[in-house]
């Protein structure tokens, strides 16, 4: 995507979530996550690249005894359909009988996040929790009720924010490679993702 594509991209789309917001959803998951590890000595994992703006934000305020690593899978590959999951990098810690807290930009169809989880499990983590920034609120099936979102593979231990099913970009989410720098959270409007997906 070339950058004067990039700003049309961003001028066209939706304002999802403030920068504001996006800090105050931070930091009640920063205290969600102490009341819950802060004893545990955890081993948090960011899923790179999507995770690296929102654990840069979060670490600094997780005030207690942890240790750091990273893990790199993909499914996008700069697409904005999901493919064939790809480990790039896995973590260098031992997780063996670690609590293990994976830390990811968003919980989309969950087949990612559930992949790490299971991956994880299999190298003798003793807990594996989940932290997402934003979960999708997916399609429904047919003949379930509107309000009931489609199943995932998994349900995020910590979530920051909520987001439609829609294709969102910003804090630490791409689109094309761009815009993972963005404070807020946007969403393609229907007829950019039309050229940028054709």
């Amino acid at each position: 995507m070339t950058p004067d594509d990039a700003l049309k991209v961003l001028a066209e789309a939706d304002l999802i979530c403030s920068a504001e917001k996006s800090a105050l959803a931070v930091r009640r998951m920063a205290s969600e996550i102490t009341d819950r590890l802060a004893t545990a000595n955890p081993l948090v994992l960011a899923v790179m690249g999507g995770a690296v703006v929102f654990v840069g934000q979060l670490l600094p305020q997780l005030i207690f005894p942890l240790d750091f690593d990273y893990l790199q899978v993909s499914r996008y590959r700069d697409d904005t359909a999901g493919g064939e999951l790809t480990w790039l990098v896995e973590p260098k810690s031992n997780v063996a009988g670690r609590c293990v807290l994976v830390v990811d930009d968003i919980l989309d169809e969950g087949i990612t996040l559930a992949a790490i989880r299971q991956r994880l499990f299999s190298l003798g983590a003793a807990e594996v929790l989940t932290a997402v920034f934003a979960d999708k609120v997916i399609g429904v099936k047919t003949g379930q009720p509107a309000d009931k979102p489609e199943d995932k593979p998994i349900t995020a231990d910590f979530v920051g924010i909520t987001v439609p099913d829609r294709y969102v970009f910003g804090y630490g989410m791409d689109i094309q490679g761009a815009w993972r720098n963005l404070p807020s959270v946007y969403a393609l409007n229907r007829e950019t993702r039309q050229l940028v997906c054709s």
